[in-house]
């Protein structure tokens, strides 16, 4: 093992050997003997009270001789080959062993009840956020706050939010940066571990979606004059949410904004036909948004498909309004299962922008 630096300051108790030395002292000489080779151990992890009693049980001992070290050492070997399983003590441990395999929700419950801060440097998973997660992070916090995130993060990332924030309080926050240098360590963790707690918080939320996804789904299943209806209303009441609202609302009227015509001849075959010559029945002849996705389908398959399919919606004559939505709706429905199956991406706004 090489020649090894004194080991604290212990000797056994008179009558030698390591009977006469504590389950404590042992660990400790073993600590010792793995610092000593250059070892690194996660000491940090364990309680304060331990780190304490280990700090303390170090600091009172005196040589020892190499028999008792190789005694303890032995004994060490024997309970480690010995061990079959080892299970988390307490609740933050059982947390940090089923983490990923327990719902976040359930995770932030128990954590909440037992009063167990989550595990590991709250910073480390603010790092990882997204420039669209930390953004709300950032603005709903005070300058000084949004301050300290950013002279957290790397200078990139930083960068990305920076340009992302409206001009003044991105000033605002640039200039605060001068004022972190005096922010204490424990300050600092108070700050992170409060973050940190409202990015589980939103990702351990029981509803799958954001108010405007959830309310444009709604709607996605409403008849258009109560789709029309709601929208009117939101508008009236805030119309910034309705703006949203709109933007995830997915209807048959949108599929040339949110459809690439390349993906069309895909959507097509997985439809049902009779849902589909029925919605082009239903748009013929018409103006609006309605006929524009019709024609929009037509247009960007095979033309031998288009013109047979423009013959069989001749022959089923004027459709009742009723049927029409119907069709309508059941080809959003499909359309919107190929994009849960990862067959389909739909175009975002900025998509259309580019293009």
């Amino acid at each position: 093992m090489g020649t090894l630096a004194p080991l604290g300051q212990l000797t056994p108790p008179r009558g030698g050997g390591r009977a006469a030395l504590t389950r404590r002292q042992k660990a400790a000489i073993v600590v010792r003997l793995l610092l000593a080779e250059g070892e690194t151990l996660p000491l940090r992890d364990l309680p304060d009270e331990l780190q304490a009693d280990l700090t303390q049980i170090l600091g009172s001992m005196r040589p020892i001789d190499r028999a008792t070290l190789d005694e303890v050492v032995e004994e060490f070997a024997d309970e480690l080959e010995g061990l079959g399983l080892t299970f988390p003590k307490g609740i933050a441990g059982a947390l940090t062993a089923l983490d990923g395999q327990i719902s976040p929700h359930t995770a932030a419950r128990l954590r909440k009840e037992a009063g167990v801060k989550q595990a590991g440097d709250p910073w480390d998973r603010i790092r990882q956020l997204d420039v669209k997660d930390l953004l709300p992070l950032i603005e709903q916090e005070s300058t000084e706050v949004g301050a300290i995130v950013l002279s957290k993060l790397d200078v990139g990332r930083a960068a990305e939010v920076l340009g992302a924030l409206p001009g003044a309080r991105a000033r605002r926050i640039t200039y605060a940066i001068s004022q972190t240098t005096g922010v204490t360590p424990e300050a600092l963790e108070r700050i992170g571990l409060s973050l940190a707690a409202q990015v589980e918080a939103r990702r351990g939320s029981v509803f799958d979606k954001g108010p405007a996804e959830m309310v444009g789904a709604i709607l996605n299943y409403s008849t258009a004059n109560t789709r029309d209806d709601m929208l009117t209303g939101l508008d009236e009441t805030d119309s910034d949410f309705a703006e949203e609202v709109r933007r995830a609302i997915f209807t048959f009227a949108n599929i040339p904004a949110r459809i690439a015509p390349r993906d069309v001849p895909k959507v097509v075959r997985n439809l049902d036909q009779s849902a589909l010559i029925t919605a082009i029945a239903a748009g013929s002849g018409g103006t609006g948004p309605e006929t524009k996705a019709a024609e929009y389908l037509l247009g960007n398959m095979s033309g031998r498909l288009a013109e047979q399919l423009r013959e069989d919606a001749r022959d089923l004559g004027k459709i009742k309004a009723k049927d029409a939505e119907a069709a309508m709706t059941e080809i959003v429905n499909a359309i919107r299962e190929m994009e849960a199956a990862g067959d389909l991406l739909l175009l975002t706004d900025d998509d259309q922008e580019e293009a």
